[in-house]
């Protein structure tokens, strides 16, 4: 990879040691996601990255990052990215929602969700999201999101 393509670890603010450049501490926090703080996002022309440096809150018994809080990550992620792309809209819900597994993220890891907007239409958005662990993909996910106006 060449060293653009590389993330760098920028100099970190007290509590965001080894988080990469360009992500800051994700200000849209809910009930599902308080535990898992602090989570990190980039925005980018592709959409809006999470990222978190995994830990024991993160991970089930054998240290791995849990498979739901990956799929809760890229959820968030792929909504968030089509959410920045409507018009019009008070809110997307999901509708459908992927996620094939294809390596684990361990304690200690950076893992960081890659969301990509695939079509906006007038009522759906379609996104995918490739999950990387150390920059190694893990996991990727596909979603279909409902446009809602109130």
């Amino acid at each position: 990879m060449s060293e653009k393509g590389k993330d760098h670890v920028a100099s970190a603010a007290p509590g965001s040691e080894g988080v990469p450049e360009g992500f800051e501490p994700h200000t849209r926090r809910s009930g599902l996601t308080d535990p898992w703080q602090p989570i990190y996002a980039r925005r980018s022309s592709r959409g809006v990255s999470l990222g978190i440096r995994a830990d024991a809150a993160h991970a089930n018994s054998r240290g791995w990052v849990h498979g739901g809080l990956i799929t809760a990550l890229a959820d968030n992620a792929m909504g968030l990215s089509c959410g920045e792309q409507v018009r019009n809209a008070d809110g997307l819900v999901t509708v459908s929602l992927s996620v094939d597994f294809v390596g684990a993220a361990k304690v200690g890891q950076w893992v960081e969700i890659r969301p990509e907007v695939i079509r906006i239409g007038s009522s759906l958005c379609f996104a995918s999201a490739l999950v990387l662990a150390n920059d190694r993909v893990c996991a990727r996910a596909s979603g279909v999101f409902k446009v809602v106006s109130v």
